[in-house]
């Protein structure tokens, strides 16, 4: 049961939400010596409100899904195999009221009960991608993208922006600047994964009803999307490179080996794919690259040295 649950509310991903969160804090933020407002407790609740947020979408997303996933992926289908469809509606309502009453209580500890509305937001954003916004052309895939990208800003909405003084707010703002920056990147990223993706489960999301882009226009010109879109992070990546890092050795070695070179690579094999094998490779590498910039987050002060 307890491996079945781990699953459904993809443990992994629950897991690159906290390490991210924990290098931005600690690897970023106390790297530089920065003003915050976040105690270990405080940081704890905002870490568990956005796991347990993202466990109970990723439970709701499942439920709403299981005509097309018995389709896509038969194997791994939990719900009414190993967990209830009432276990699992009961698990989402609890995860739900857990994160969004720990985002409410932390947002007026730091003096900010106007933040509570986030996290009820980011809570509704999820059921109704769930169940209505993922049937709409790139509108799902853009939402859920921003979302993660989402996951990255509110650490400097709750430990940067109160502690926000006129003695401080140059460095306060040149360290959300690069916060915003690492958002921009898995906003991207993620929006090339769920393309990915919708390629992968074609033929379910054909099943099924839902207009997805490949569903919508064919596999072969989603895949000239998918380029395209693609180009944008990698562009994005040499800009910033030319602009804030150039002079660094390690840092440019870092973004070519880890980032520019996987995504050119991605890029290259867009072009062939085919095959759900194909996609998922593809979708996999997206995922591994988008960790690596995550792990740079930690390097930061140090590849700047």
């Amino acid at each position: 049961m307890l491996l079945a649950f781990l699953k459904l509310v993809r443990a992994p991903n629950l897991l690159m939400i906290l390490f991210t969160q924990v290098l931005i804090k600690y690897g970023l933020f106390n790297s530089f010596g920065i003003s915050i407002t976040l105690s270990g407790l405080g940081f704890s609740l905002l870490v568990l409100a956005s796991i347990c947020i993202a466990a109970a979408g990723n439970i709701i997303n499942d439920i709403y899904d299981l005509e097309t996933d018995r389709i896509n992926k038969p194997e791994k289908v939990l719900i009414g195999t190993k967990i209830s469809i009432n276990t699992a509606n009961t698990l989402y309502i609890v995860l739900s009221i857990v994160g969004v009453g720990s985002g409410f209580y932390l947002s007026n500890v730091i003096g900010k009960p106007e933040f509570s509305a986030i996290f009820i937001i980011i809570s509704a954003l999820l059921y109704l991608y769930a169940t209505y916004l993922k049937y709409i052309m790139v509108v799902g895939n853009l939402v859920i993208s921003a979302l993660v990208a989402f996951s990255i800003i509110i650490v400097g909405l709750y430990d940067l922006l109160p502690a926000i003084t006129a003695e401080n707010q140059q460095t306060q703002s040149t360290i959300f600047s690069i916060i915003l920056d690492y958002a921009l990147f898995a906003f991207l990223l993620n929006w090339l994964r769920e393309m990915v993706k919708d390629q992968e489960d074609i033929k379910g999301d054909y099943k099924a009803g839902r207009n997805t882009l490949p569903v919508a226009i064919g596999s072969k010109r989603a895949n000239l999307a998918i380029f395209l879109v693609g180009l944008l992070p990698l562009s994005a990546v040499i800009y910033y490179l030319y602009n804030y890092l150039f002079e660094n050795l390690w840092a440019v070695l870092y973004a070519l080996i880890f980032i520019v070179a996987p995504l050119l690579y991605f890029l290259i094999n867009i072009w062939t794919a085919e095959t759900k094998k194909d996609y998922y490779k593809l979708s996999s590498l997206l995922k591994i690259i988008m960790l690596l910039g995550i792990v740079s987050l930690g390097l930061y002060k140090f590849i700047l040295l």
